[in-house]
């Protein structure tokens, strides 16, 4: 019986043999062409693995006899780029950093390579759009601690400010004038209605009148006798509104009585000259940028509280 063939009689073709109810199933034989391709992707896999890394392995995988790696690739690629950009880079770095912001191509390459930069370095206290945050200075305004120029923003950069570990760093320290026991309770309440007299927040007052006697005998020596700060010591300008932890009463307060420890790193040990260049024109052309100081200039020129 096995030998027996059953041939479907209106198509011709063979069937397999058994039948449901009365319904057979057609041996249909596949067509040559679908079954050499098949066989052609069955001979293309084998090649594959042979070549290329395929199969996975307890720490790795076969490498293939190739060598051929995605992360191969990607660093053919890195090393293209840096090829082509190299002598970018090179003109930033051995160029004074001003004439690098006045060269039209180099200023732009440096923009765009600093935006780059800033998103990876930089956003997460600054935020994306460098408006920053309490305690993190915005840099789109035109408001310094330090300094705005081009070199001042470079050196902030390569120093860092308030880190321990480095002589070269930007540094300042404002007593704790409460925890240490320098002021009481209400001679700080005192100063803060001064502070904010003079930042147009309050209007004169008898505690104004009385804080402006504690300032002149504690804060004068660095905010300057009439609260203009200083950028050689990087004390910042009372009489603006624009504070970095907050100009209201509490925040004040805060400020005066336990003092602020702001720090920002060094990027010179952890970024190559030329990105920290590009980010110092970038930071730089945000809108607050200033023009180089001249050197009649003095630090009396000091305008606030941005530490970039």
């Amino acid at each position: 019986m096995s030998d027996k063939k059953y041939i479907d009689q209106a198509t011709g073709t063979e069937t397999v043999g058994h039948e449901w109810d009365g319904i057979e199933e057609l041996d249909t034989p596949m067509p040559r062409w679908w079954v050499w391709t098949f066989y052609a992707t069955i001979i293309w896999a084998i090649g594959y693995v042979i070549l290329y890394p395929a199969i996975p392995l307890v720490n790795s995988a076969t490498e293939g006899l190739l060598g051929w790696t995605s992360r191969g690739e990607y660093a053919k690629e890195v090393t293209a780029r840096e090829q082509q950009l190299a002598p970018i880079r090179a003109a930033m770095v051995n160029s004074d950093i001003n004439s690098v912001a006045t060269n039209p191509e180099l200023r732009t390459q440096a923009i765009n390579g600093g935006a780059s930069a800033f998103k990876v370095h930089c956003v997460q206290c600054h935020g994306s759009g460098a408006a920053g945050f309490a305690g993190y200075p915005n840099l789109n305004d035109d408001d310094w601690l330090w300094g705005g120029d081009l070199e001042a923003i470079e050196y902030t950069l390569v120093h860092g400010i308030r880190q321990p570990d480095h002589d070269e760093t930007r540094f300042s320290q404002m007593p704790a004038f409460g925890r240490d026991g320098i002021l009481q309770s209400n001679e700080i309440q005192d100063l803060v209605s001064h502070v904010r007299t003079i930042s147009g927040d309050e209007t004169p007052s008898a505690a104004s009148q009385r804080g402006s006697v504690l300032y002149e005998a504690n804060c004068a020596i660095c905010h300057g006798p009439n609260g203009t700060g200083d950028r050689l010591q990087g004390a910042p300008n009372l009489t603006d509104r624009i504070a970095l932890y907050g100009r209201d009463r509490a925040s004040l307060t805060e400020t005066i009585t336990n003092s602020r420890y702001g720090v920002m790193p060094r990027w010179g040990q952890r970024l190559d000259p030329a990105t920290i260049r590009m980010l110092s024109i970038y930071v730089h052309s945000l809108g607050g940028g200033e023009t180089a100081p001249q050197p009649e200039q003095t630090a009396e020129a000091g305008e606030s509280d941005d530490q970039s």
